[in-house]
């Protein structure tokens, strides 16, 4: 059965750009360009997944999700925008949804992700760490349930740490991760880590760093 999007999207050759490639692999888009519409359009018809800018006319992407979950509607949602703080990452997340696509992107980037929510949909992609839980296929970490946003150096150490549990990552491989790469800002970026989400990783001298297995 093929899949409908609902796409809202302002910015008229991003939005014509996104549902052609979508429509090119076989998803019904539907394409508005502002809130209200969007809302009336929910109420007309049912999706398989929403792609949400925030920042367009009448009601925004946040006000507009949060209104749906609120209804009770719990179609999957990925949040596209130019609004890359943390504070909007975060509400996004906060208000129900799924994955959030920082512009600017390239289009087979929403593609690419829009195709393993469909191909996981079905399957656990998550991975449990104490009270810590990470979906490989979006990238959202939940601590105790809720949503726990991280800058992107933390992301990036926190991601090699968690696909590799138990298995010993060379420093210089997690240096890479570091805008101003040094041993002493590794220390600092992991102990950071280790504060905000509660990893038990461990420096085995000369060798390199490990994430344990929590039993």
């Amino acid at each position: 059965m093929t899949k409908k999007i609902l796409l809202l999207e302002d910015d008229t050759l991003l939005a014509e750009t996104l549902q052609e490639l979508l429509e090119s692999e076989g998803y019904e888009v539907t394409l508005v360009m502002d809130g209200g519409v969007a809302a009336d359009t929910t109420y007309d018809a049912q999706f398989d997944l929403y792609i949400f800018d925030i920042n367009v006319p009448e009601i925004n992407g946040l006000e507009l999700l949060e209104s749906l979950r609120g209804a009770d509607d719990k179609t999957p949602a990925i949040f596209i925008s130019a609004l890359v703080d943390m504070n909007t990452m975060a509400k996004g997340f906060e208000v129900g949804a799924d994955d959030y696509i920082k512009k600017p992107f390239f289009p087979e980037e929403l593609l690419i992700r829009v195709n393993a929510k469909f191909a996981h949909q079905s399957a656990s992609s998550t991975i449990e760490y104490g009270n810590l839980s990470f979906d490989t296929a979006t990238k959202v970490l939940r601590k105790d349930g809720h949503v726990l946003a991280l800058g992107e150096v933390q992301e990036k150490l926190f991601e090699l740490f968690i696909t590799q549990i138990d298995q010993v990552i060379d420093k210089e491989i997690l240096m890479e991760c570091l805008e101003k790469p040094s041993p002493s800002a590794l220390r600092v970026a992991l102990t950071k880590l280790k504060q905000t989400t509660g990893l038990d990783i461990q420096n085995l001298r000369g060798v390199g760093y490990i994430l344990n297995k929590k039993y």
